[in-house]
């Protein structure tokens, strides 16, 4: 608290250096034809209005000097105009904006100014009505249809995002631009605690995105927008109600905003209520080496039509209140959010061992099926403090501050009975200090510290809690040199992690295993502390080569600092079926068997040389956006097979001949999709580093064919290879997709068609992944004169009932992705 009280206290002493305020600025927003545009923003500063339905708009007390008008509006492409303010008003300005066919929408996840077709590298930006059509019970099925962004897929409440083929540590997801605090990052069977129902934006940041949020952001940033903290007065209230069909779930949301001339408050919530969902096939997919179990498990799912443990309960609040200055805000929040949603993966062997009972009928097994559930049981706790303040007199002109405190903890329970507890509290500031234009650069200094206290206790705590410290500081800068824009960008950070060693809870998982000496017992590996100096350094350009074209070029260089888990982890971790060891750690073998050993070899920050091309048309009635990238990683962090299985009698050999040609491979947990450990144990993996290579490519095309007909057609394909030519795991497969979508006056329809090929790049002991065709319908009709927008809508999801395996998923080979499921719904704001 001493920490968010320093912030609050500089922020208010700031604002007292207020300005005096002068002139009035008008004019008039018109498209290509001279028409007026209704409700396009205008903005300078802070200072923010929306056009009237001729297209007139007045901005009062506007400071004296040099400003930037910035003028933005759905499907045109926003624009920025100089204005010299004096002491008398500026009148009849005209700012005419060019139509485009792609929504340009402003992201709020860099400190510079940005929309997506002025950044260097590619952005995706969720927002409005689109946002609404995506919206999930997770993140990453939210975000899965966006080009690059595919879905870890760990069951309906537990799916994260994947750019370009990385996840978990290399992409970091953040609420506001701070670090969401939850342990999705630990294991893919852990939840993303952020709520996209209510979030206004979410925004997905490609590529070395660590010059502005760090280690953890290497692959990439997940930026949920919401207002929470509110930054303008306004006075609203808005809802939402609907049910799907594919898993019986019910969803209601409501957000109220309200406030005094100096006060701001807003208030958001929603509740979750969803059953197991149905799927279209059997859940288990057949293997030969276990065709008879498959077989009987099919028999089961087939006549329930539902994936086990899959059911989901949720609900959560939000609450924040800003003070509105002439010069910016001050604002602050806090939010709470409880799940309880089940864990399809874990309950696989009880399954088996149900089924397999003799003399226990069907009616008896689905009792104990039922008892021996498992499911989680999620609570987080967050504070918010926000301030932006401006000061144009100044040579540092602006402040913007945020503030966070996290406390977050999930439970895993089996049997009634807690089987392990996840907890992280998390502290954040973070100030960007931005200067005044200095010969045409215009930049800001960001400073950063982060501290995450990180514990696992119970059954599963395959990783001993650990303290992990950020600090760090960035600069950035850019200009336009002509029809060039020149990005310019670097951090620097001193991470610490540091085990917490004499938790006695941690190492009640221990197992006896002949062979392991008794040295191997956690509490007696001297794990030390480990410090890492990662240096990031990028260079961007922009070139509008001509009207409504441009070219984006970027070259960075990026490390990232191991996570603790990378590190430290030496236990089971049932989520994905293994038995994983850190970096720190090495299998020794000698005559009386395999023994657990702090290895000798030095552990590195990860490096990557980024090269990114981007070429957009954005103007018009045709654009697209279409790039190309090549990442090649250096000491990549990666789970090495290590052909052992671990088992209550020792540690034993795979049994596997081919592993010594692929020793080196990387298949990051490919046999934990093998859902029979009961019989054969859990592989062990180590976490060792290498070189790889990731290339691939992205594109996106939209032709507006007449005023209400618009098609769009997408395709991604990514490759990763390590340098010994083997390939890493799970990399999701080339995609192609496409919609039409037709408009009315009130009433809005499309439908949508993604075909995913078969995944046959595979990584050792991978299996293949079939191809599938997914076909979605929506519709929405507007009504008129209920609110200022009030919607009834239709989806369906799936609509052949199509079934369909996730490649990228760990839980492939038990759980295909739902069946048919219509939602109907009604969402309102007055």
């Amino acid at each position: 608290m001493r920490l968010n009280r320093l912030y609050t206290a500089t922020a208010l002493a700031l604002s007292v250096a207020t300005p005096a305020w002068a002139a009035t600025i008008s004019g008039k927003v018109v498209d290509s034809t001279g028409n007026g545009i209704a409700n396009a923003e205008v903005s300078i500063r802070q200072n923010r209005v929306v056009t009237d339905a001729n297209g007139m708009f007045s901005l009062n007390d506007v400071a004296d000097g040099a400003a930037e008008l910035h003028v933005e509006a759905p499907y045109f492409v926003h624009k920025n105009q100089s204005i010299n303010v004096g002491d008398s008003d500026v009148g009849n300005v005209v700012v005419t904006l060019t139509p485009s066919v792609m929504d340009v929408v402003d992201v709020y996840a860099t400190p510079l100014h940005t929309s997506t077709i002025e950044s260097a590298l590619p952005v995706n930006v969720l927002s409005a009505d689109e946002l609404r059509l995506k919206q999930a019970s997770t993140l990453g099925e939210t975000l899965k249809y966006e080009v690059g962004v595919h879905s870890t897929y760990f069951g309906p409440v537990s799916s994260s995002p994947i750019i370009r083929g990385l996840d978990g540590p290399r992409v970091l997801i953040t609420q506001n631009g701070l670090d969401a605090g939850d342990a999705s990052r630990v294991g893919p069977d852990h939840i993303v605690s952020t709520e996209t129902t209510t979030a206004t934006q979410i925004e997905v940041l490609r590529g070395p995105a660590t010059l502005f949020y760090g280690s953890g952001a290497i692959g990439g940033v997940v930026n949920v927008v919401d207002q929470r903290v509110p930054t303008q007065l306004e006075q609203s209230v808005g809802f939402s109600l609907q049910h799907n069909t594919v898993a019986d779930e019910d969803l209601a949301t409501i957000d109220i905003n309200t406030g005094t001339d100096s006060f701001a408050i807003h208030f958001d919530g929603f509740w979750r209520e969803a059953n197991d969902y149905k799927i279209p096939g059997p859940a288990e997919l057949e293997h030969d080496e276990h065709e008879e179990h498959a077989e009987e498990g099919h028999e089961e799912h087939e006549e329930s039509g539902r994936l086990t443990n899959s059911s989901n309960d949720a609900k959560g609040f939000t609450l924040g209140a800003s003070y509105l200055l002439d010069n910016g805000f001050v604002g602050f929040s806090y939010g709470r959010t409880d799940r309880i949603y089940g864990i399809p993966g874990h309950s696989h062997g009880h399954e088996e061992h149900a089924e397999h009972e003799e003399e226990v009928g069907m009616e008896a097994g689905h009792e104990e099926h039922e008892e021996e559930s498992v499911f989680g049981d999620l609570t987080q706790d967050r504070f918010q403090m926000l301030s932006d303040l401006r000061f144009d007199d100044n040579f540092l002109n602006r402040v913007a501050s945020k503030v966070s405190y996290t406390d977050y903890q999930h439970q895993e329970i089996e049997d009634g009975e807690v089987g392990t507890t996840f907890k992280n509290q998390l502290w954040e500031a973070k100030v960007d200090l931005y200067h005044r234009e200095y010969n045409g650069f215009k930049g800001a200094w960001t400073l950063h510290y982060k501290q995450s206290d990180f514990e696992a206790l119970g059954a599963e705590a395959f990783t001993p809690p650990s303290k992990t410290d950020t600090l760090a500081f960035a600069w950035l800068e850019e200009k336009h040199f002509g029809d060039v824009l020149l990005q310019l960008g670097a951090r620097i950070e001193h991470v610490t992690l540091e085990p917490v060693h004499g938790h006695d809870e941690h190492v009640e998982h221990e197992h006896e295993m002949e062979g392991l000496s008794e040295h191997e017992e956690h509490e007696e590996f001297e794990l030390a502390k480990q410090d890492f100096m990662p240096i990031s350094a990028s260079v961007g350009l922009v070139w509008d080569y001509q009207p409504g074209y441009n070219l984006g070029l970027s070259f960075a260089f990026s490390q990232r600092a191991p996570s603790a888990a990378e590190l430290f982890s030496n236990g089971p971790h049932i989520g994905t079926n293994s038995f994983e060891l850190g970096a720190l750690y090495e299998l020794h073998e000698e005559a009386d068997g395999y023994h657990i050993e702090l290895s000798d070899q030095d552990v590195n920050v990860e490096t990557s040389y980024n090269l990114d091309l981007t070429w957009r048309k954005f103007s018009g009635d045709f654009g697209f956006v279409a790039s190309v990238f090549y990442n090649h990683s250096e000491d990549f962090y990666y789970q090495q097979d290590t052909g052992l299985l671990f088992e209550d009698s020792g540690i034993h050999d795979h049994g596997h001949e081919e592993h010594e040609e692929h020793e080196s491979e990387e298949h990051a947990e490919a046999e934990m999709e093998e859902h029979d450990h009961d019989e054969e144990g859990l592989p062990i993996f180590v976490y060792r580093q290498d070189d790889v290579d990731m290339y691939g490519f992205e594109a996106e095309m939209v032709y507006q064919v007449s005023e209400p007909l618009k098609v769009n057609v997408f395709t991604d394909y990514i490759r990763a290879k390590l340098a010994d030519g083997g390939n890493l795991p799970r990399i999701p497969p080339m995609r192609i997709g496409g919609g039409l979508q037709y408009q009315a006056s009130n009433f809005e329809t499309g439908v949508n068609v993604t075909h995913y090929f078969e995944q046959d790049q595979l990584a050792s002991l991978e299996t293949e992944t079939d191809s599938y065709t997914m076909v979605d319908l929506h519709a929405n009709y507007y009504l008129d004169g209920i609110g200022d927008d009030t919607v009834l809508f239709l989806k369906v999801d799936n609509v052949f009932d199509t079934e369909a395996r996730v490649h990228s998923s760990f839980l492939k080979d038990i759980a295909p992705l739902p069946g048919r499921g219509i939602t109907l719904g009604v969402r309102a704001r007055f």
